[in-house]
């Protein structure tokens, strides 16, 4: 059984996120963090949770605080605070700001919980990944973000309705950055095993239309309802379940990659990867020629900007743990 903590719960996707977790079997404590300042939220945030608990009846032990000593042996960390995006906002123009909230939680995570794994949430995603890597000096493997999950998901619903067929029979996947250059792999997506070039429809398909709504999906939640909640917090709950549930199954987050899509990486961001009690593990693979140049692409970006954003914390006086 196991405890998971998450940092940001005061936030919508943080609260969501707990009432998700709350449905997973391997999961027996939960903890609530806030900052301090928000203690009355937090308290009245956990109540409610535990009113739905009784309703539905879950058992499991449930607490907030914030003081981070209270995080000790968590099995997983759910990074979500940080500013949120703003309507018409470039999920970038986050970077700085939140890069300074993830690097100093991710030290203070490294010293009280060593040992746990860190699910980032906090936009942009591949470079606050790459922040907490860098700041918690954990291996490779504990520290990975949400990334282009849920972008995959959003695509495969759209193929799945366009096919009329059950989503489960479609198998897609979106590599690259969480954000304008992400790429979508037509020549790894199949539909009831069948590769859907193979399919006469796929002639028809609206791929530009299709991939313009999943990179736009989130912004057209925000603009209509202010934040993305149901979404990503189903997407937590899913990785989450994973990791503890020792499921090894091949999910497509942000994870620091080397050499495994064309020796193409030394950054965080969307590949497929293995996903277990140990960790996440970067799966190797071979796609289209012109989707390696567009993930090359995205790679670049992500790279750039995580660069300038470490240089930046560093000049202000926050080094990266040399662990």
């Amino acid at each position: 059984m196991a405890k998971v903590t998450i940092i940001g719960a005061t936030g919508q996707v943080g609260t969501y996120s707990a009432h998700t977790i709350s449905a997973i079997p391997h999961v027996s404590e939960i903890l609530l963090f806030g900052r301090t300042g928000r203690e009355n939220l937090l308290a009245g945030i956990t109540q409610d949770l535990v009113d739905s608990f009784a309703a539905c009846g879950t058992g499991m032990e449930l607490g907030w605080t914030t003081d981070m000593e209270d995080i000790a042996e968590s099995d997983i960390v759910v990074l979500s605070a940080g500013i949120p995006r703003k309507p018409g906002q470039d999920r970038l123009d986050l970077a700085i700001a939140n890069a300074r909230i993830v690097a100093e939680i991710s030290r203070q995570i490294a010293e009280v919980s060593p040992s746990s794994m860190i699910l980032v949430v906090t936009n942009p995603v591949d470079v606050m990944t790459s922040v907490a890597l860098q700041y918690s000096g954990m291996d490779e493997q504990q520290v990975f973000g949400l990334g282009t999950h849920l972008d995959s998901m959003r695509l495969k619903s759209l193929i799945a309705s366009y096919f009329k067929v059950h989503v489960s029979e479609v198998h897609t996947r979106i590599i690259g950055e969480h954000g304008e250059s992400m790429v979508p792999l037509w020549s790894a997506t199949t539909i009831g095993g069948i590769q859907i070039s193979n399919l006469p429809a796929f002639s028809r398909i609206p791929i530009q239309d299709m991939v313009e709504m999943v990179r736009t999906g989130g912004e057209n939640i925000i603009r209509n309802r202010g934040a993305t909640i149901f979404g990503p917090g189903e997407a937590i709950a899913t990785l989450v379940k994973t990791i503890l549930g020792n499921e090894n199954r091949i999910l497509t987050v942000s994870a620091y990659v080397k050499s495994e899509v064309h020796d193409i990486g030394d950054v965080c961001i969307g590949v497929p990867a293995r996903i277990n009690r140990s960790g996440v593990f970067p799966v190797p693979i071979k796609i289209d020629p012109v989707e390696v140049k567009s993930f090359r692409e995205s790679v670049e970006k992500i790279r750039s900007i995580t660069g300038e954003v470490i240089s930046i914390l560093e000049k202000n006086g926050m080094p990266v743990d040399m662990r």
